[in-house]
This record gives structure tokens, sequence and C-alpha cells, in this order.
């Protein structure tokens, strides 16, 4: 039971509710306690412990890929000899913030995100530096959900430009990724360590939220899911006409967890379609992903299959 509310069910409705929907106002934590039906302090000392907990990371944005900044999958083909020393100094850059071990020749995955294109690229070449291996970028081309209606508005929404920061949107950008403070007035405090003043902040916010830079603003929770079982990237050359429908439908597929197209590195990678599924064992992914295969009309596009053995690093996203 929650000691400050009286209810543990209060936990969970902070973290059902408050994920997205945010008010994004001065005095956010007292309209969360509105709602909740509590006194602010309840609120935040809630939200504190919750951190503590490791249940929650932080409150505040969750931005946009390739939206803010720019970012990208890669891969390097590593000795198993030296995958762990290797994975080390990867890990030792701040632009990582995803790092794993899969089961292939490329056997080393990870995420480098950087606050412009310019930036990512350097990260890479001071990676594959420090590494001692080539660095093969697989950036994102486009994200397909089971919900999006696959028009041209959500095409369209696919390829928006970045958004472009200035000085002081670079510093909130530098903010957001640490938090909101856990105080009665957040957005104030963040305003004083940007340089703007309250009002002006709170527009930003809402106005990258409205455009898409932001994908949602609330209480970012710890998932622990994704490690539970195994997990299991397919990746298939589909042919470039074919890909929206084949991406369509692979998206409404209950077992696959993401999809993407991805650009092809060739000639060592021509695939371009990945997708993560997730289930209890290696056997059952194997079944399914041959039954998705075979069901969807898929068994002509080569494809391979690549486990997730351990992780080395899994960090927030940090675009500044």
């Amino acid at each position: 039971m929650n000691e400050k509310t009286g209810d543990c069910s209060l936990d969970l409705r902070l973290l059902n509710e408050f994920q997205q929907n945010f008010p994004i106002c001065p005095a956010p934590f007292a309209v969360l306690a509105g709602r909740l039906g509590v006194a602010e302090s309840a609120v935040l000392g809630m939200l504190e412990r919750l951190r503590r907990e490791g249940r929650i990371s932080r409150v505040g944005a969750v931005f946009a890929p390739k939206r803010i900044g720019a970012s990208t999958l890669a891969a390097m083909a590593v000795p198993p000899e030296k995958l762990d020393a290797v994975a080390r100094a990867v890990n030792r850059f701040p632009e990582v913030n995803h790092n794993y071990e899969r089961e292939h020749r490329y056997n080393l995955w990870f995420v480098v995100t950087a606050g412009s294109e310019g930036r990512l690229q350097a990260a890479l070449g001071a990676i594959g530096q420090a590494a001692g291996y080539p660095v093969a970028a697989l950036p994102m081309l486009r994200e397909f959900a089971a919900e999006a209606p696959g028009d041209e508005a959500g095409r369209a929404a696919t390829a928006k430009q970045t958004t472009a920061l200035d000085e002081i949107g670079r510093r909130l950008v530098m903010a957001l990724q640490e938090g909101l403070p856990l105080f009665i007035r957040p957005f104030s405090i963040l305003a004083s360590r940007v340089g703007c003043d309250e009002n002006e902040l709170l527009e930003r916010i809402r106005r990258w939220r409205a455009e898409g830079a932001i994908k949602r603003f609330g209480i970012v929770v710890r998932r622990q899911a994704p490690d539970e079982g195994d997990n299991a990237l397919l990746v298939q050359d589909v042919p470039d006409e074919a890909v929206e429908r084949v991406g369509r439908l692979l998206a409404r597929e209950p077992a696959v967890a993401l999809c993407y197209e991805r650009a092809r590195v060739l000639p060592d990678w021509p695939y371009n379609v990945y997708c993560i599924l997730r289930g209890p064992s290696r056997e059952n992914l194997l079944a399914a992903i041959a039954a998705l295969r075979e069901r969807l009309g898929l068994g002509a596009y080569a494809s391979e299959v690549l486990f997730s053995l351990q992780r080395f690093k899994r960090d927030g996203v940090r675009y500044a």
C-alpha cells in the first residue's frame, strides 16, 4: 500500500494515465493531483519513490526519431574473442544508447543518436576508429505501425523535415533529456536553466508536440518485458516497390513488436525490412516466423533471423 496516499492503485493510475496527455502548464503536478484526488505533495512523493524504485526513468519528452537531431541503427562484425572489449569501447560514447550482441557475423548492434546529421557522422567515424572495425550505418527510412491508415498524410508525416534548433532550442532539448524537476513549478526551473521565460518554454514544448517532434510527453516507464523470453530480429530483402505493402502487412501481425524500413548497405547487407519479434523461446519464435512468412507470401524474399544474446548497454536517448 502507498504510504502517502493509502491506496496502491494510485501508482497504477499515475503510470497508466499520464504516460501521455501530460499537462504542459506552469503547475502540472497540481493538475495531476486534482485528477487523482490527492494532494500535490503526494503526487511528487509518488513520482520520486517510483524513480528510486526504478519503475520510471523520468517525467518528460520522448522525441520522435529523425525529427530532433539524427540517429541510426549500426552494426559491426567483430571476432567473438574481441567482442566484450569492443563493446566496452563502443559504450564509452555517450551517443550510443543501446548496444546488443546478436547471433550473426554482424554480432554487435547499437543505436547512435546526435544533435545533427554532421555530429552523427562524426560519432560513427570516431566509434569505428576506437573499435577498430568498420561500422555499417542502417538509418531508418520509414516506420510501419498497425494503426496507421497508410494514406498520403501518413506517408507525408514520415518524411517531415528535422526540426531546426536555435541555441535556446538546443538547450531545451538538453534540459528535457534529464526530465522535469520534481518541484511545484518544474517548467520555471527549466526556463531558468535554458535562459528564457517560462511562457516561451511552454510554447516551444507545445509547438514541438503539435508538430510531432515530441512523440509524447509524460511519465517514462522503465520497461522490463522486452528482456523476458527471446528476442529475434527478422530482416528481409524486399523489392522497393513492395516495401510499403509488406511493411503494412507485417505491422498488423500480433507477434511483431516493431517494423521498419532501413537503408541497405550493399553488397554485404541487402536487407531493408526489419521486424522485432518476441516470444517465450527460440523454437516458438522460429515457428512463428516461418508461419508468418508463409501466410503472407514472403517466402521468395531472402531473409535472416538474428537472435539477441546479451545486452551491453541500454540508456535513454541523448540528442545533445
